[in-house]
């Protein structure tokens, strides 16, 4: 059975500065997608972005959608709140999300936690190292311990998320902080990854062992066939229950 992925990119950065569009000449949203292309066999990926009719995810094509990675950073505010209404209905009835690096503060995934999601930041070339602290997750499945970036943004604590249900990866810095870098939630029936690695200005999404994790959550996040229909009250059916 084929697992369809829409890859989504604001396509903004890419088109405003010159050394972004050295690193990702076709925009960050084709990378991860190729990622995906080339390490999982059964996925059918296409790609949407800002500037499309819908933001690329009109009704039809958030229907077939399997999977959903989202990647924001300039424009989170010029999504339209009815796609994200949209989105958020498609998880909650069994779609995956992954939500990756400066999409903390995308709309969707604001929403999605109900907090502001803010954390501590700095651009100075740190060097990061992504440690698996949940050796048993799908998602850590041949993933090295740790996975070393030698050059990329530092993202720290205090994360304004809700407690994860699961902890995958933590990263730590050269400057000593130390960040929940790969988390795990469940909405409704559908399940979402957060995945901090991907400032647009380092080659984040051309690293083999980033490209594996992706591919590892696209398959933990796969609907899953579900014996509860949430799309109906039981009150719908007048013999739900019968009084005594």
């Amino acid at each position: 059975m084929t697992l369809t992925v829409t890859v989504w990119g604001e396509f903004v950065h890419e088109r405003r500065n010159a050394e972004i569009a050295a690193l990702y000449p076709d925009g960050m949203h084709e990378a991860i997608a190729q990622c995906i292309r080339a390490g999982v066999d059964d996925a059918a990926v296409r790609t949407a972005t800002l500037d499309q009719a819908e933001h690329g995810l009109d009704e039809p094509t958030l229907a077939s959608t399997d999977v959903l990675i989202w990647w924001g950073h300039l424009a989170h505010e010029q999504v339209d709140d009815r796609v994200v209404d949209r989105v958020q209905a498609r998880v909650l009835d069994g779609m995956g999300l992954i939500v990756l690096h400066s999409a903390h503060l995308s709309k969707i995934f604001r929403r999605l936690m109900g907090t502001r999601c803010n954390l501590r930041w700095r651009a100075a070339d740190d060097r990061e190292l992504i440690w698996t602290v949940a050796p048993q997750h799908p998602i850590a499945a041949g993933v090295p311990h740790p996975v070393v970036l030698e050059r990329h943004e530092m993202y720290g604590e205090y994360f304004d998320i809700p407690p994860p249900d699961e902890i995958v990866f933590l990263s730590s810095f050269s400057g000593g902080e130390v960040f929940r870098s790969g988390c795990c939630f469940r909405r409704g029936k559908g399940k979402v990854f957060y995945f901090s690695p991907g400032h647009e200005t380092y080659p984040i999404y051309r690293h083999p062992d980033i490209a594996r994790i992706l591919c590892n959550a696209v398959r933990w996040a796969a609907p899953q066939p579900s014996a509860i229909d949430t799309h109906t009250s039981p009150r719908s059916n007048k013999n739900w229950w019968v009084s005594a």
